[in-house]
């Protein structure tokens, strides 16, 4: 792939991504801002927690989706060989960029977990289900989104070390550390013991008790 293919393939991943479906889906059906209610995100969380939890797992798939699509603009100048899976993420993280900032509503955006998993599922399916596990496994355990989200990044980019494949665990490395900013208000409330529980998993349920 030439520098220009590579660019035009980032661009369009970008414009993929960039698409705010939480935001579209919230004022489309619900005439709701979701960059002005709850905690003025766009992604799974914030959207489930204004428009309910159906809603809200239908715009994780669909930011799953595009994170997906945007990888798969490596293959518009023709299929890769396994030696060039490598290109899914170096164009997929256009994708990531235009779900965190979508110029459509003003560069705001989620979180990049959902769309950057989406990516993942195209350059490793296997990697995609251990995330999956880790996240649903430590979601049903502390019930908070955050820590699932970060404890699975985390966990990914050791497991990438340990099977050496050592381009996605800097990538993963890289996207650790994003998403750790990205969450620096959840992580002040983890500190001070406000995180918010989703209604589901032994915290919620041992809080109800």
């Amino acid at each position: 792939m030439s520098l220009s293919h590579y660019l035009i393939s980032f661009l369009l991943a970008y414009l993929v991504g960039s698409i705010p479906f939480g935001y579209v889906v919230g004022r489309l059906f619900f005439h709701k801002n979701l960059l002005i209610l709850g905690s003025g995100n766009i992604g799974t969380t914030n959207t489930a927690r204004v428009l309910g939890w159906r809603i809200g797992l239908v715009v994780m798939c669909l930011d799953i989706l595009k994170g997906s699509l945007g990888a798969l603009m490596a293959c518009l100048w023709g299929p890769l060989t396994v030696s060039q899976h490598w290109l899914y993420f170096a164009v997929g993280l256009g994708a990531i960029l235009g779900h965190t900032y979508s110029f459509w509503i003003g560069f705001r955006g989620g979180k990049a977990v959902a769309t950057s998993v989406g990516v993942l599922l195209i350059y490793n399916p296997l990697m995609f289900c251990l995330a999956f596990a880790i996240f649903g496994s430590t979601l049903f355990i502390t019930s908070m989104v955050s820590v699932a989200s970060m404890v699975g990044f985390t966990l990914i980019t050791l497991a990438s070390a340990l099977i050496q494949d050592w381009f996605l665990t800097l990538i993963a490395f890289s996207l650790t550390l994003f998403v750790f900013y990205r969450h620096r208000e959840n992580i002040h409330r983890l500190k001070t013991g406000h995180e918010r529980l989703i209604p589901f998993g032994l915290n919620y349920w041992r809080h109800q008790s």
